[in-house]
């Protein structure tokens, strides 16, 4: 038994890796808030090996800083569906030894994969079980077409994670929801057990990192990127894939191009570049109209502040009620305002409520059209207004502070 003076252990389960611009945004620095505040963290992730190789000794040396130790594995993706149920059998039995090692008071589980680990040592050892939930990741598979309902695995496959879900949501210590729509969401569903606390928690920015801009960090920013005074710039932040609609994105802009000749788009991602280039050449747009940058995560803001305007269309299926878009926070904190679309988490209450941009209600020309009318007055709103407005929504400091206050009621 440990005594009550020792440094609370927990350990953190993610099946996303900390080499990952995910990790880098949206796991570290909540977990360097908390250690801040005595807890000690031992992370099992699990890691990309290109990323791992390129960014292994950046993350050592963060989790160094905070005496977060860190356990990464490697990421398992052939074949195809049995590499997942590979590595949960390995996400387990490393877990299992660690706790045997160290003895944790809290397991912190990132999603659904992680959760199944945390449960067992609920269940077995008695250690305290934190569902973080983030989403419905189950409906996300299914809404993704990657779980199909007419597959006869697939659909088991889905069921069983519904009934896995049942078991997380009934047996954890407490839930952490990334939005109040899927708050409201799940309190409707039969596999809810009200007596589980459940705060919530959207994917917070960096306020230091995704600084406030002003017209000399633009011109800066311009001139760095040798683009031309007087043009428009849109922008494009974070990966382009299943749940972002490029195609839309590009049809918004092609039409804004139309009342703004001089309009460029700057995607600033990891994805494929050439891939976006030619879905803008089928869209009818001209490649010297794009600029499509990849650059470090310290070196995003100073890039995205080139932009006077972003653009973010998602698509508004049922799981996206409880997604939270990491790259909406950290726009916003810089006082950039954006075109997005309903459907999707809090989004629309909370641009609308900071009046931080424009809510586009379906993709027709006529709601494009409505879009574009009101650029001339989105481009005139003070930076600093926007930020002001969001601060209290995404800031780091106050997820971190709600997470706190989490720990402290299940492990007091």
């Amino acid at each position: 038994m440990k005594t009550a003076s020792l440094q609370q252990e927990v350990l953190y389960i993610t099946y996303d890796g900390l080499t990952d611009p995910l990790g880098q945004s949206q796991i570290l620095p909540y977990l360097k808030g908390l250690a801040k505040q005595g807890y000690h963290f031992t992370v099992l992730s699990f890691e990309k090996k290109e990323r791992f190789q390129k960014n292994a000794g950046m993350i050592r040396a963060l989790t160094a800083e905070s005496n977060i130790s860190w356990v990464p594995l490697p990421f398992t993706t052939r074949p195809p569906l049995l590499s997942k149920f590979y590595d949960a059998v390995r996400m387990k039995s490393e877990a299992v030894a660690l706790h045997k090692s160290v003895q944790f008071d809290m397991v912190h589980c990132r999603s659904y994969i992680a959760a199944d680990v945390g449960l067992h040592l609920k269940q077995k050892f008695g250690v305290k079980f934190f569902f973080d939930m983030r989403g419905f990741w189950a409906d996300e598979k299914k809404d993704g077409g990657h779980w199909k309902a007419n597959h006869p695995v697939l659909s088991r496959v889905y069921k069983y994670y519904k009934g896995k879900e049942k078991q997380y949501l009934q047996n954890a210590d407490y839930i952490i929801s990334l939005t109040e729509a899927g708050r409201k969401e799940l309190s409707t569903w039969p596999s809810y057990n009200s007596k589980v606390p459940l705060q919530v928690i959207p994917c917070c920015a960096d306020m230091e990192l995704f600084s406030p801009t002003d017209e000399v960090q633009k011109k800066k920013s311009r001139e760095k990127l040798k683009i031309r005074d007087g043009r428009l710039v849109f922008s494009y932040l974070g990966s382009v894939g299943l749940w972002y609609m490029l195609d839309e994105m590009l049809q918004f802009f092609k039409q804004a191009k139309q009342y703004y000749p001089e309009a460029l788009l700057l995607f600033v991602t990891h994805s494929d570049h050439k891939f976006i280039k030619e879905k803008a050449v089928k869209a009818g747009l001209n490649p010297d109209d794009l600029l499509l940058l990849e650059v470090p995560r310290k070196e995003v803001p100073d890039t995205i502040k080139a932009s006077d305007i972003n653009i973010s269309f998602i698509k508004p299926v049922y799981s996206k009620i409880s997604s939270s878009p990491t790259k909406l926070g950290e726009v916003l904190a810089m006082g950039i305002p954006v075109i997005c679309n309903s459907g999707v988490g809090d989004v629309e209450e909370i641009v609308k409520k900071a009046d931080a941009g424009f809510v586009v209600d379906g993709f027709s020309a006529e709601a494009f059209d409505k879009a574009i009318q009101s650029i001339s007055r989105l481009v005139k709103r003070s930076p600093s207004s926007i930020r002001g407005a969001i601060a209290p929504i995404y800031s780091l400091d106050k997820g971190v502070e709600l997470y706190a206050n989490c720990y402290r009621s299940v492990l007091s």
